[in-house]
């Protein structure tokens, strides 16, 4: 007589497949977050540049004539600043480029400076504290140490006056520029707003790449 035969009961062997998708560490994340940040930034400038004029038109030599007055003189100023804003601010940062490349010591420093703002606080996570040296440091005393240093390597250094001299020289060339140049031929488009100048491009809606800071 034939022995019946017994179903195949199923063997688990304890593991069950996840359908849950690997989490992702903050370090991996970190330098995707970093990259888009460096991204907006980036567009946020090139956007901002776009609005430039022409560079011909800001050097035209038959525009220039000596104002009749003072206050001929800042209103030719307000209407050529709405209007060569980006410009002006791309010779302001031009003349502190070419000041800091003649002083490659406060270019280092400033440098420097910039690296340790970036790494040490604006793109290092807010959960992840900062270790150096063996001792854990809290928001407060890193945002605290960063200060101090920017301060003592910007005001105690050549940094300063290099920073200072080089910004008074271009706000100086930009005013001469405003006072004696002819408006008359310049047509402002009034849907584009005086606050779109080339300082407020940083601030153009970015969305942060970490959680807010707290230092308290």
């Amino acid at each position: 007589m034939a022995s019946k035969a017994h179903p195949v009961l199923p063997i688990y062997t304890g593991a069950t497949a996840s359908t849950r998708p690997p989490a992702v560490s903050t370090t991996e994340s970190q330098p995707q977050s970093t990259l888009a940040v460096v991204s907006r930034v980036a567009e946020s400038i090139r956007s901002g540049l776009s609005r430039r004029r022409p560079w011909t038109e800001l050097v035209d030599r038959s525009a220039f004539a000596r104002p009749e007055s003072l206050s001929d003189a800042a209103n030719r100023f307000r209407k050529n600043y709405s209007y060569f804003r980006v410009n002006y601010a791309c010779v302001v940062a031009l003349t502190v480029a070419f000041s800091l490349f003649n002083h490659p010591f406060s270019l280092f420093v400033l440098l420097f400076i910039v690296a340790s703002w970036m790494f040490l606080y604006l793109f290092r996570p807010s959960d992840q504290p900062l270790v150096l040296f063996g001792r854990t440091f809290s928001e407060r005393e890193t945002l605290g140490g960063l200060i101090l240093t920017s301060i003592f390597l910007i005001f105690l250094t050549s940094v300063g006056s290099v920073l200072i001299s080089a910004v008074m020289v271009g706000v100086a060339a930009v005013c001469v520029h405003g006072a004696f140049r002819v408006t008359d031929d310049l047509f402002l488009e009034e849907q584009d707003p005086a606050a779109m100048g080339f300082l407020s491009l940083l601030g153009a809606g970015a969305t942060p790449a970490y959680p807010a800071r707290s230092v308290i």
